[in-house]
């Protein structure tokens, strides 16, 4: 997939369906072939998954719930303790004398104010190169608060919609690029940066280090919608933050690697994963490349590669061999 079907893709386009044999490198084509001549039953897929269901492995997401944890952690103790080492929030801050300025949070300022500050400016570079480098959407679930709690919350969701308590509406993912756009315009015609006002991730990270404010009840509101009414809906649906580390990661260094040779196109990787379009290619049929990166929309979290029954699927840095 080129790099301006992927960025289509995740402004909101419907991915492309199976791919014609012109359209497929010829050793991916063989590949294929040999692999469904043998015959991929469903009994060969049921042992595999058992097999890898055996194990129960989640290291990734353990990782992933740790770093969360420790990171917001460090900002409390800093400012309960007066460290000084690491103060601000995650909106802005300031780490051990290096500022640092969310991306969308500084485009909003600077597009309110309708001025450039040095100290954000400089803040906005140095993150921009850290999330180019460890990989864009690797803010979502790697730092972000309120990615842990709509986590937890949609374990809540995919146990009702078991129970056939609920069922998930799913919305158009174009409506998080309208939103944006929204978002940007409010700035600039108001004056007030009116998207930090709604975000839960400036709302939680604020609370944990100053304490709580009733701006909470909207975070509260956000997880009860999940919960009934539409999976990861934030994350997935209107969240701008994630548009923007997306573009920042389009060329990213590291990324989730997909390789075809051992893969039995069962789906469990789409079916934990948040932004499943970017697993389109796990499909039958729907792989150019014998390996290939995900899309720029994909968050690192790592969950598709604890699920992968036959390891087709691996964290990697461009040019080296695939980490863990």
């Amino acid at each position: 997939m080129g790099m301006m079907s992927s960025i289509a893709m995740m402004l909101g386009r419907e991915p492309g369906g199976r791919l014609e044999n012109d359209q497929v490198d010829p050793e991916a084509a063989a590949i294929m072939e040999a692999k469904f001549a043998k015959g991929t039953t469903k009994e060969r897929r049921a042992k595999l998954k058992a097999e890898h269901d055996a194990k129960s492995s989640h290291k990734w997401r353990n990782w992933r719930w740790f770093s969360i944890i420790v990171v917001n952690l460090l900002f409390v103790a800093s400012f309960q303790w007066d460290v000084q080492l690491i103060e601000g929030s995650l909106t802005a801050s300031r780490v051990f004398g290096f500022h640092f300025a969310d991306l969308n949070a500084a485009l909003q300022v600077m597009l309110a104010f309708k001025e450039v500050l040095i100290n954000l400016l400089i803040g906005t570079v140095t993150v921009f190169i850290l999330w180019w480098a460890l990989g864009g959407r690797t803010f979502c679930s790697w730092v972000c608060p309120y990615h842990l709690l709509a986590e937890w919350a949609e374990m809540i969701h995919l146990k009702l919609v078991k129970m056939k308590m609920v069922v998930d509406l799913p919305l158009h993912r174009g409506t998080r690029t309208v939103l944006y756009v929204v978002f940007v315009v409010l700035a600039l015609v108001t004056g007030y940066t009116v998207f930090e006002a709604v975000s839960p991730v400036g709302i939680l990270s604020r609370a944990l280090i100053y304490g709580p404010g009733l701006a909470l009840l909207w975070v509260l509101a956000l997880l009860v919608f999940e919960i009934f009414v539409s999976r990861r809906a934030w994350c997935r649906y209107v969240c701008p933050i994630g548009l923007t580390y997306g573009i920042v990661g389009t060329t990213s260094p590291v990324h989730v690697k997909y390789d075809i040779v051992n893969c039995l196109h069962e789906g469990d990787c789409r079916k934990v994963c948040m932004v499943p379009h970017v697993l389109e290619v796990t499909k039958r049929g729907h792989a150019a490349k014998v390996a290939q990166g995900l899309g720029p929309d994909c968050t690192r979290c790592g969950m598709c590669i604890d699920v992968c029954p036959t390891g087709s699927l691996a964290f990697e840095v461009r040019g080296l061999n695939k980490l863990l």
